[in-house]
């Protein structure tokens, strides 16, 4: 696996690439033009300015996270050919410094949904939290909690000037169902997985945060049934997965290490991280540490360990620690990230080293026969 660290941006990240290359094992940045709203054109010099600097401290640009997709395709408005087109003309501009996965979401509205950022720990620390109790009949009050937790930084779908219009999109989207959402993906992904195929460049869908509707809206990337259903939209190895365990693990009937054993040739991209599910449904982001939550990281990591996956991985959301979270992105600080970074090595480090010793042991069996 290529593990890999998500990146704001310089001047819109606490982060700096210097503290990411102390970081051991990391090879890649995953990035994105974080002002750009979904919709927008993507300056060719933009870009590859943005590649330059990640390629100057030795990373790979490889893989962007973010090119949001315009609700005016999700909806299935005859506007949508023109936002497609634009897309189309992303993956292309990508394509040409070296991008190999596009990370994006087909969520209704709002991306990752939590009611408080920054709730305590009984370690003293803090992280995101979702209180099913707390999501109530008005949408705008969790709204203005995500962004008076966010301050001064931008947070991919969570866009102030797209949100200050809740009440047009939430009656762009009415009448929109499962079904109909399902089949505004499929035309979205037919016009630009045959793109995809000639510029090599793998689209990876991330799935529903969290695994289930809200406030009315349909949520289609959310457990095994329906991620069958979304990659035989388009059978194609470019329509593939970004596989959130964070995700898919706030409902605890997705097996997460089953569905990885299942999906692993159309995962192009792996979320990682822990979440602690609760008997109410109420659920907190913790360490990576497996016994620390709900998901097994250990069997997580083993399952992608025994298919052999060459893909894109990163730590995902982490706790704050130690105070960061005066000054770091919610959800987004250095020091839990790292750590999970060296917890991950370590499980697949030590798959590698009990792999080569049952390879030595097999050749010194056939040498003895």
């Amino acid at each position: 696996m290529q593990m890999t660290w998500r990146w704001y941006g310089e001047g819109n990240d606490s982060i700096t690439l210097g503290h990411i290359r102390q970081i051991p094992g990391v090879m890649g940045v995953v990035w994105s033009l974080h002002d750009k709203v979904a919709g927008e054109e993507w300056e060719m010099e933009r870009i590859q300015e943005a590649a330059d600097q990640i390629r100057s401290k030795g990373f790979s640009p490889a893989v962007v996270e973010s090119v949001n997709i315009h609700d005016d395709i999700k909806i299935g408005l005859p506007t949508r050919d023109k936002y497609i087109d634009i897309y189309i003309d992303t993956i292309k501009k990508l394509s040409k410094v070296g991008v190999k996965v596009i990370c994006y979401n087909f969520m209704p509205v709002f991306d990752w949904t939590r009611t408080d950022l920054y709730k305590e720990l009984p370690d003293g620390s803090n992280a995101l939290f979702y209180e099913k109790a707390a999501i109530t009949d008005d949408p705008m009050d969790m709204v203005k909690k995500i962004l008076e937790g966010a301050g001064d930084f931008t947070m991919p779908g969570w866009e102030p000037e797209r949100l200050a219009k809740l009440d047009d999109l939430f009656k762009a989207y009415e009448g929109v169902t499962e079904d109909i959402l399902f089949d505004n993906l499929k035309y979205f992904l037919e016009r630009v997985i045959p793109v995809c195929e000639e510029y090599d460049v793998k689209m990876a869908i991330h799935p529903d945060d969290p695994a289930w509707p809200i406030f009315g809206l349909p949520r289609i990337i959310r457990n095994r049934e329906y991620i069958r259903r979304f990659l035989n939209l388009v059978d194609s190895p470019y329509n593939g997965l970004t596989f959130c365990t964070g995700s898919l693990g706030t409902n605890p009937e997705n097996d997460l290490p089953s569905m990885i054993h299942e999906f692993h040739d159309r995962i192009h991209f792996a979320h990682i991280r822990n979440v602690k599910v609760f008997e109410n449904g109420d659920f907190i982001e913790v360490s990576h540490r497996g016994q620390d939550g709900s998901v097994d990281v250990c069997e997580v990591i083993k399952a992608y360990h025994e298919n052999g996956f060459t893909g894109y991985v990163r730590p995902d959301h982490g706790r704050h620690l130690w105070g960061e979270e005066k000054h770091c992105r919610p959800g987004y600080g250095l020091y839990d990230r790292a750590l999970g970074i060296m917890y991950m090595l370590g499980v697949w480090d030590s798959l590698e080293k009990e792999k080569g010793r049952e390879r030595a042991i097999t050749v010194q069996s056939k040498q003895h026969i």
